[in-house]
């Protein structure tokens, strides 16, 4: 992919969670808009009956006769809301990588039994998500205005006459909101709130912040970067706008932060190098993006990457641009960061 194509996107293509995307491997096709499953999946855990309403973060509220039992969800949404045993019939997002396995988006879902309907970016089967009789849909929004993550621009107005949607906001808010809110949506659906698999999740994220706080106190001087990978371009994250970053930095971690006339081209997400430039911003621990979109730092082959201090130190962690939004799959998030700050040594 040519850096021209790289950086001339439509407005949500740049708005890339997390803010640092792999624009080029996004734009590749991961999969096909026909894979299917070996079944439809299991009926939802909603035990409950009568009138279903939820107001999203949209401010739209949705109203059903009945509880929905046929949910699509974005692969990240659907998988939050396996969590708390809700489960879902279709997917579409990042669900299935190329070797056939469950892509890191999916979570612990049972991918074989639930249909997807799309695999990648601009991919969604409006003829198959109607065949599941959809009764509503539910997605991630990463703007102002509602737009609904990973629905094809094209399709859209399609795929809103076949069933009502329900947006959860991750954009320009702390990580704690986003998961409260999925909460909700999941109780609303007939989730057991109270399963000691669900409390304990959210004990752990509640002491998971505490250390992360705590590490970040005990260490103020260790400068963390926020990266992600793809074949041409090196993407350095700010913290405004994404969940995850603002959250940990309102806990106090020391983040690089790339001037805003630099990110201006990404709508304010982040700052584009080149490899060459990749060390210009000195760091003692790096957190790269764990998207199957982005190169992966195992692989990353450079000379000015590999020369970098963090990466010679060994203090390079994964990040999950896109969080699942479960206190079971975010505890571990705050976890491993507190952890290589405890651990880091000042390289930089």
């Amino acid at each position: 992919m040519s850096n021209a194509r790289a950086t001339h996107l439509t407005r949500r293509g740049i708005l890339a969670a997390g803010g640092a995307l792999g624009l080029g491997a996004v734009l590749a096709a991961c999969g096909d808009d026909d894979s299917t499953s070996s079944g439809s999946g299991d009926e939802t855990a909603a035990a409950k009956s009568g009138p279903w309403s939820f107001k999203d973060d949209r401010g739209e509220t949705v109203k059903l006769d009945e509880v929905p039992a046929n949910i699509v969800a974005f692969t990240g949404a659907a998988a939050a809301l396996y969590d708390y045993g809700v489960e879902v019939k279709g997917v579409f997002g990042p669900t299935k990588t190329q070797d056939g396995k469950a892509d890191v988006q999916a979570g612990d879902m049972d991918i074989s039994k639930v249909t997807i309907l799309g695999n990648a970016w601009d991919q969604f089967n409006v003829e198959k998500y109607a065949t599941l009789a959809p009764d509503v849909l539910v997605s991630t929004t990463f703007d102002n205005v509602g737009t609904l993550w990973y629905v094809p621009e094209a399709s859209k107005d399609k795929i809103a006459k076949l069933a009502p949607s329900v947006a959860i906001s991750v954009y320009d808010r702390q990580l704690t909101q986003p998961l409260e809110r999925m909460w909700e949506l999941a109780e609303s659906l007939g989730a057991d709130m109270k399963a000691e698999k669900v409390t304990a999740a959210k004990k752990r994220f509640e002491d998971a912040a505490a250390r992360l706080r705590k590490a970040a106190k005990s260490k103020p001087d260790i400068k963390v970067l926020v990266g992600s990978a793809s074949q041409d371009i090196f993407y350095v994250s700010g913290t405004n706008l994404s969940i995850d970053l603002e959250y940990f930095k309102a806990l106090g971690v020391n983040f690089i932060e790339p001037p805003e006339k630099a990110k201006a081209e990404s709508g304010g997400w982040f700052e584009n190098l080149s490899w060459e430039n990749v060390d210009k911003y000195p760091a003692d621990i790096i957190m790269m993006d764990d998207r199957t979109s982005a190169i992966q730092p195992a692989d990353i082959t450079e000379a000015t990457w590999k020369k970098l201090p963090a990466v010679e130190a060994g203090q390079v962690i994964a990040r999950s641009a896109e969080p699942i939004l479960s206190y079971d799959k975010c505890a571990p998030l705050l976890e491993n960061l507190a952890e290589a700050i405890e651990n880091a040594k000042k390289v930089a």
